[in-house]
C-alpha cells in the first residue's frame, strides 16, 4: 500500500454550542488540516496522486473559512457544532468524492492546538 499526506492551515474562530444552549467563549485557532490518501497501486506517473492537485483540493475546501467564525458558515451554522471532529468530518465529506480510484481518502486530521487533534476516517 502506498500513501501520501498533505497539510494546509487556516485561521478561524469558533464557539461550541453547549448542552444548555449557550455558547462557549469565542476563540480562534490556527487550524492545521492533514489529509491522507492511500492506493494499492501507483498511477502511470508512479504516484498515488499529484501532491499539488491534492493540496489545491484541500486548500479550496478551507479557503472560505479563512479569518471567519465557523459558526456563521454552513454546515456549522445550522447542521453541526463547529468542533474539530466535525470540521474533520466535513472536510472529508467534500474531499473524498474528489479522489479517483484506486486511491482513496484514509483520514482527515485537524489540529486546533499543538496537543489537540481530531481524526475522521470515512
Amino acid at each position: 500500500m502506498y500513501a501520501i499526506e498533505v497539510q494546509t492551515e487556516f485561521l478561524a474562530a469558533h464557539q461550541l454550542r453547549l448542552l444548555d444552549g449557550s455558547l462557549e467563549p469565542r476563540h480562534e485557532h490556527r487550524w492545521l488540516v492533514r489529509a491522507r490518501i492511500e492506493s494499492p497501486q501507483l498511477d502511470t506517473l508512479e504516484t498515488v496522486m499529484d501532491f499539488h492537485v491534492l493540496e489545491a483540493q484541500l486548500r479550496a475546501i478551507v479557503a472560505p473559512w479563512q479569518g471567519r467564525r465557523l459558526n456563521d458558515l454552513e454546515p456549522f451554522a445550522t447542521q453541526m457544532n463547529p468542533s474539530a471532529e466535525r470540521v474533520a468530518e466535513h472536510i472529508a465529506s467534500v474531499l473524498a468524492p474528489q479522489i479517483h480510484r484506486p486511491a482513496r481518502l484514509v483520514c482527515v486530521r485537524v489540529t486546533e492546538a499543538s496537543h489537540c487533534h481530531a481524526i475522521f476516517t470515512p
